[in-house]
């Protein structure tokens, strides 16, 4: 499978922040948007505080014990895969809510969500997520093991070409275990000095120390707007 990291950053590398709102980004994001399609991604994979941000419908409500799923299987409904298109949620523990088994967002064609999971998910939130009709599969056992969840990918969903695109837990998830086949990164010539904010890749405290990930520049083009379009491979 093919791994495209694609993210749009400050000139202080964050992908989150003030510098969103200034006017100065705004042709960097439109340029953000059309380089997707570059890539041609039919599955387009967000970590959970991402999905909060904008896709999911936020937290899980309360959920029935009794009507439970016992089985730690993985679940595909078969009439999303006629959707063609996906939007992997990475959701360890099971707690996101959802109103269907589709996301639409403005200017892009509607996603058939699937959520990867580890052991950590409750027998009730899989009873939900089937109401929902929507797919999901188990990943790990308490951290996601990104290797295995693309084989499923594969496998179950005939999705070749993955986008990966944030946050920068998830990011770095899938560095670390070297799975990012190409880091494309479009900068905005803006900068707010942000202390809070997230990085392209970040460790959680709960992840592995690991080694820098480097990575080969592959290409580099100026924009409109004094954006920078940076292509890096896997080193």
């Amino acid at each position: 499978m093919f791994v495209v990291c694609h993210m749009l950053t400050s000139l202080d590398g964050k992908i989150d922040g003030a510098f969103f709102g200034a006017a100065e980004t705004a042709p960097a994001l439109h340029a953000y948007g059309e380089l997707r399609g570059y890539y041609n991604c039919p599955a387009t994979l967000y970590g959970t505080t991402t999905m909060l941000g904008g896709y999911a419908d936020g937290l899980a409500p309360s959920l029935e014990q009794g009507e439970a799923v016992s089985a730690r299987e993985d679940y595909v409904n078969a009439a999303g895969l006629d959707v063609g298109n996906f939007i992997v949620s990475v959701d360890p523990l099971g707690t996101l809510g959802f109103h269907s088994h589709c996301i639409e967002k403005k200017g892009r064609p509607a996603a058939h969500v699937i959520e990867a999971l580890t052991a950590q998910a409750s027998p009730a939130y899989l009873a939900y997520l089937r109401r929902l009709g929507i797919s999901y599969v188990f990943a790990g056992d308490k951290l996601l093991n990104c290797a295995l969840l693309l084989q499923k990918l594969q496998s179950l969903f005939d999705i070749g070409r993955l986008l990966v695109a944030g946050g920068g837990t998830v990011n770095w998830s899938f560095a670390q275990e070297g799975l990012i086949d190409e880091l494309s990164v479009v900068v905005a010539p803006v900068a707010d000095g942000g202390t809070e904010s997230v990085s392209i890749f970040e460790r959680a405290a709960f992840m592995p120390a690991h080694a820098p990930v480097a990575f080969s520049l592959h290409g580099a083009k100026a924009l409109d707007g004094n954006a920078l379009w940076l292509r890096y491979v896997r080193k």
